[in-house]
């Protein structure tokens, strides 16, 4: 998962605060470890190979039984039944801890299902952090959700009106590039820095202008 020390804190705060000096846009940023849990795509993977062991172990149920005999002393056919039981809930047990490895969930979880709960949990910040309520709708999200490795841009209404969105996804496929790269601090503030360039033109600075949102970036716990 993505961690950011002080030191790369700051630095995303002081681009905020230096790419507002040019423009009465919000700039917002957020980071989440990530959007959804998706223990359903987990459990599932961890049913299957489950069903596939059990199978595997039941063609070799002859040599299996033999072992058992060797090894106990009492056998029952019942111990044969019970270690089928148990060794089947152990493997499904051991591969549902494996699949919360970040690598296996990107791998398991589909691309479509990762980018659907980015975007939920980026509008639900959206709403809930007040980047979508200032005073001329001038706010933008950019929500960073590290085990999906996905970033959502969300800009207010007063913003979206003006800006083409594929200048935004061109902001949004730099600090993708850092998250990959490791240098998601560097990059995101260069996103920053950009989208107060971007705005200075149809959202020029006022006199009377106010800081309506934290500068600093959010680390969410989920």
């Amino acid at each position: 998962m993505l961690k950011l020390s002080k030191a790369e804190q700051d630095k995303i705060a002081q681009a905020v605060k230096q790419a507002e000096l040019k423009t009465s846009g919000e700039i917002a940023t957020a980071l989440i470890p990530q959007s959804n849990d998706y223990a359903i795509y987990e459990l599932l993977l961890a049913v299957i190979v489950g069903l596939i062991y059990s199978v595997v172990i039941f063609s070799l149920s002859s040599e299996l039984e033999s072992w058992l005999q060797r090894l106990l002393w009492n056998y029952h056919v019942y111990y044969l039944t019970g270690f089928y039981l148990f060794s089947t809930f152990l493997v499904i047990l051991i591969v549902y801890f494996l699949a919360n490895i970040p690598v296996i969930d990107r791998l398991i979880v589909p691309r479509k299902s990762m980018q659907s709960w980015v975007e939920r949990r980026a509008m639900q910040h959206f709403a809930q952090s007040g980047v979508g309520h200032t005073k001329d709708g001038t706010g933008i999200l950019i929500f960073i959700s590290a085990l999906e490795r996905r970033v959502q841009l969300l800009a207010d209404y007063g913003i979206a009106q003006k800006v083409d969105q594929s200048r935004w996804q061109q902001i949004v496929d730099k600090v993708t590039l850092g998250i990959k790269s490791g240098s998601l601090a560097d990059k995101l503030s260069e996103a920053i820095l950009e989208c107060g360039e971007l705005l200075e033109k149809d959202f020029p600075r006022a006199s009377d202008d106010i800081n309506e949102l934290n500068d600093n970036i959010v680390q969410l716990d989920k």
